[in-house]
């Protein structure tokens, strides 16, 4: 059963300091564990599949999934892929730091981008981390009839298993790594050290959209349902589950044109 609860980073009027305190966060986290790298594989198969060699990554937050995806496409398997980054809410400062710290082979945009309307300029295979459980089924569609309309392939990715284990693991877990690992969080800002060990916003605020999103997540049948709402003649579809190297699941869904249906 899926619960869709109120997440803070979703709220217009949250203070967007402590929004990209958490961001910054979940971009150290994901890259430490390695959360995505078990979807690597599917994405540079389509890719090839396709003949794509542009992702733009939407609803991007603080980037850390496209830069583990950027690892191991670009470097890993040396493919000669070019990422764009984006965001409603773009993290301009985390952008800026990943565009430095790939010598630009990550890209960004600097303004809002909706994932329900692409500009028709950002141009390549989309891709959504940890971000589709931010909406109800209604939008999901908005953001595939996009990207069909478009004639864009588009990937979506959400980690997490929705029982009780992963929400207590995550009240137990991330506080310590907030108060272990924040001062190495690049790069460093003074409102990330305030609003996490004198007024600890950002600690609570992300433990609370962590669990509220483990309640919110979508299993592989129900997004394939939305997209086949969509369109089931005209794409391709592909949804399941992949583990990475912690036991952690990530679901997807692939999506792109069928070029024998027309």
């Amino acid at each position: 059963m899926r619960i869709h609860l109120f997440e803070f980073e979703d709220l217009h009027w949250f203070p967007n300091s402590i929004r990209e305190g958490g961001m910054d966060y979940l971009r150290y986290f994901l890259n430490a564990v390695e959360y995505y790298k078990p979807v690597a594989p599917l994405l540079s198969a389509t890719l090839k599949k396709i003949s794509e060699n542009k992702v733009v990554d939407l609803c991007s937050g603080g980037g850390g999934s496209i830069e583990q995806i950027y690892k191991e496409l670009s470097v890993a398997s040396g493919q000669n892929i070019s990422f764009v980054i984006s965001d409603k809410f773009p993290n301009v400062n985390a952008y800026k730091f990943l565009k430095a710290k790939t010598k630009g082979n990550i890209d960004f945009k600097d303004f809002a981008v909706d994932a329900t309307d692409v500009p028709r300029e950002l141009k390549g295979f989309r891709t959504m981390f940890s971000a589709v459980h931010h909406f109800y089924p209604e939008t999901i569609k908005a953001i595939l009839k996009n990207a069909i309309d478009n004639n864009a392939g588009i990937g979506l990715f959400d980690g997490g298993d929705k029982n009780i284990f992963t929400i207590l693991g995550i009240m137990l877990f991330h506080p310590i790594a907030f108060l272990i690992c924040t001062p190495f969080f690049k790069p460093f800002k003074f409102s990330r050290i305030f609003f996490t060990y004198i007024i600890p916003f950002i600690p609570l605020y992300t433990v609370w959209d962590g669990s509220v999103s483990i309640l919110r997540l979508y299993s592989p049948e129900e997004l394939l349902s939305i997209a086949k709402e969509i369109d089931n003649n005209s794409y391709i579809w592909e949804s399941g589950k992949v583990k990475n190297k912690f036991g952690m699941s990530v679901t997807y869904l692939i999506g792109y044109p069928n070029n024998k249906s027309s």
